[in-house]
């Protein structure tokens, strides 16, 4: 298992070199200067050259590179063309929100995925799978943005249950923490518990057909329990995957929801830092996005070992 992780982690680091060097280059693609549309209207030549110079923009494209990685490895990722903040110091402070959103709706997709996914598979074209297939279908078919819009109108504006934007920190007042992530996580958990919800239905159908089911049926043991310990542990295992997958998505910021209700999270950064052309925040925000997703792939492989007694990592199987 060690040795298993040992080549995981090195394989990360190639891979995360490797985005590093693309996002880099894509950057010294796009047109326009980037310290020019930072300045704006403060644009002078000598606040002009005093920034380009500072965010090393006159040395070599290589030098540049360089520079940039050597500081990420050390956690600075470079001072923010627009408010002059360090790029590290934006992403914690948007980080929290972030994390709430994710686990907000990763749990609501769980609660929808889960029980939903199962009854459709144990009662195949029933009433119940057929209402299974039409809810996952209408979450993926409607548009999270009119969702939200819709929610904040309904519980938001007519009912007046929730606020209809904003982010208050957890620490400082849970009671409205949780008020102000009820509306974007069901949002947001929506689309992604539509999906887990058809990967639940046919994973859970594809281990009801397997052999050691049907033995544990014909030897008398209870439906409950040849559900619990048999169906449903086999069943988490290509199910894990696509949770995994999902959940990356979630923590790399859902950036429609967060727009639609305000929240502060990694998502609405990055893509300002695109329309700002804020090169260091948002070759921070992808590199931490690449990370995420690897670590994520990481700790669903990890997990397999687990649930599956069959799979090992070690002594070179």
């Amino acid at each position: 298992m060690t040795g298993y992780v040992l080549r995981r982690l090195l394989q990360s680091a190639a891979v995360l070199l490797g985005v590093s060097v693309l996002v880099f280059a894509i950057m010294q693609l796009v047109p326009g200067d980037p310290v020019r549309a930072a300045l704006g209207t403060r644009a002078t030549p000598e606040t002009y050259a005093a920034l380009r110079e500072r965010s090393g923009l006159d040395d070599p494209v290589l030098v540049q590179y360089l520079d940039w990685i050597t500081s990420a490895l050390r956690g600075d990722l470079g001072v923010s063309f627009r408010s002059g903040e360090t790029v590290s110091s934006l992403i914690v402070e948007r980080l929290p929100a972030t994390l709430s959103l994710a686990v907000g709706a990763i749990v609501v997709a769980l609660l929808i995925a889960v029980p939903l996914g199962t009854l459709s598979a144990l009662r195949p074209r029933s009433p119940v799978d057929w209402f299974s297939t039409l809810t996952s279908q209408a979450g993926l078919s409607i548009p999270d943005f009119w969702m939200g819009i819709m929610f904040i109108l309904i519980f938001a504006g007519t009912l007046g249950w929730f606020p209809s934007a904003g982010y208050t920190p957890l620490l400082e007042d849970p009671v409205g923490w949780a008020h102000h992530l009820v509306l974007p996580a069901i949002t947001a958990g929506v689309s992604s518990g539509s999906i887990l919800t058809r990967f639940v239905r046919s994973s859970v159908l594809e281990a009801m057909g397997q052999d050691h089911v049907r033995t544990a049926r014909a030897k008398g043991m209870r439906a409950r329990d040849v559900l619990r310990w048999h169906i449903l542990r086999n069943a988490l295992v290509p199910f894990v995957t696509v949770g995994g997958v999902q959940l990356a998505y979630l923590l790399s910021g859902v950036v429609i929801v967060e727009f639609v209700f305000a929240w502060p999270g990694l998502g609405q950064l990055a893509f300002q830092a695109v329309l700002d052309r804020d090169y260091p925040v948002l070759q921070g925000a992808v590199l931490l996005f690449a990370l995420v997703f690897l670590v994520v792939n990481l700790v669903v492989d990890l997990l397999y070992a687990r649930l599956d007694p069959r799979i090992s990592y070690g002594s070179g199987r």
